[in-house]
């Protein structure tokens, strides 16, 4: 599901037009990406959290060649699916 699709079935299920439906789906997605940019976590109970991680500096090869790189520490976002998603995931029929 692209994010048309995703505009497409908030609206079919609200009742709400597409561009309304698309100007909420980008304020929220644009509040939680400011939340983890500033370190905030944000959970949303039976979904899932967003949250920010750490990946220290390594040492990689080069694949091509087979040299040593230097990977320079980077931060990371981190997604955490809730119980109620994971449980609908892996419902058995």
């Amino acid at each position: 599901m692209n994010k048309q699709e995703l505009v497409d079935a908030v609206a079919a299920s609200t009742g709400n037009s597409e561009a309304a439906t698309a100007r909420a789906i980008d304020a929220v997605l644009a509040t939680i990406k400011r939340a983890v940019t500033t370190g905030d976590t944000v959970q949303l109970v039976g979904f899932g959290s967003f949250a920010t991680g750490q990946r220290a500096a390594r040492v990689g090869r080069n694949p091509s060649t087979g040299a040593e790189i230097r990977i320079a520490a980077a931060k990371t976002v981190k997604f955490t699916a809730g119980k109620a998603f994971k449980d609908a995931v892996n419902m058995r029929w």
